[in-house]
């Protein structure tokens, strides 16, 4: 399907502009599934600055949705109408250190943000070296891994409102949660501070090599996957109790229940997002019928089914 062009009218209403518009953009090509409708308009800014400009000028009845790169996420076969807002690398990838603090912009890897701190001799961070996603992501979603997340090496993250207003908000304003961040679900992050430990280069660079290790050796990250696909219960693994109720390699159309690892869903060459969303919630039945307790997904769905 495709939507109506509004691109002429966004800019028309703003004229200073510098990112880019596009219409009717295969959101498919940005997700690590690789399924998904279009966006009606994909807004990839040039800086926080156009960011900002650009929410303000948006009328408030267009709906707003922030992809990253696509890594933990199901985009439904029916699109996404409004605007989907994507930050790159150009403008918000970057990553630096300075004393025991490493600063980051909301569209650099984590991986990235991992090495960054490596560099410059801090630890505490190892654990984004495991996590397939962007600093955005990590913040709105309390990203962790290899028993840390974000909420431990916080000091401050940076955003821009549905109204063009910017914030800074500290740790505890984040209001961070297992998986999830209390902040207003409009808020855009750009950027985020970090605090680091000073290591020597060995011992991080044991643990960025046990995590990477560990992700070779139990996921499947070489398939068109979206990486853990539940949370874990309260002192229970998803895994375990989606590989009990006999879920592992089940499949519906091109989806299926990894092998390697339960609690991934992986597009086996021609699933669509259809296939996926119903794999996992037939996956949440079983698991439910069998132990009696309700997985809750940690893959972001977003956009129309049909």
């Amino acid at each position: 399907m495709t939507f109506p062009d509004i691109t002429p009218d966004l800019k028309a209403a703003m004229p200073e502009l510098r990112g880019r518009l596009t219409a009717n953009q295969r959101l498919s090509e940005l997700t690590w599934f690789r399924v998904g409708g279009p966006a009606q308009v994909l807004f990839t800014p040039a800086d926080e600055d156009d960011l900002a400009y650009f929410l303000s000028r948006l009328p408030t009845e267009l709906p707003v949705t922030v992809v990253g790169v696509g890594s933990n996420l199901i985009v439904r076969d029916g699109g996404l109408p409004g605007v989907v807002i994507r930050l790159a690398p150009r403008g918000f990838g970057e990553a630096s250190a300075q004393g025991e603090i490493v600063s980051a912009g909301a569209a650099a890897l984590d991986k990235r943000v991992a090495e960054t701190a490596a560099a410059a001799n801090l630890g505490g961070l190892e654990f984004f070296f495991g996590i397939p996603g962007t600093i955005g992501g990590a913040l709105r979603m309390n990203a962790g891994a290899n028993g840390a997340e974000t909420k431990d090496v916080l000091c401050e993250a940076s955003g821009v409102g549905r109204d063009g207003k910017k914030y800074v908000f500290t740790n505890s304003e984040m209001k961070f949660v297992y998986r999830n961040s209390g902040v207003d679900a409009s808020i855009i992050f750009t950027s985020a501070r970090f605090r680091g430990k000073p290591a020597t280069p060995e011992a991080i660079r044991v643990r960025m090599n046990e995590v990477q290790a560990h992700r070779e050796a139990a996921q499947p990250i070489r398939e068109k996957t979206g990486g853990s696909t539940f949370k874990n219960p309260p002192g229970n693994s998803a895994w375990k109790l989606i590989d009990a109720a006999g879920c592992r390699g089940l499949r519906v159309g091109g989806a299926q229940v990894s092998e390697m690892h339960c609690n991934f869903l992986i597009n086996t060459g021609e699933a669509t997002a259809s296939d996926i969303e119903t794999l996992g919630e037939t996956v949440r039945e079983r698991v439910k019928e069998n132990s009696g307790i309700e997985l809750h997904w940690e893959i972001k769905r977003i956009g129309i089914s049909v």
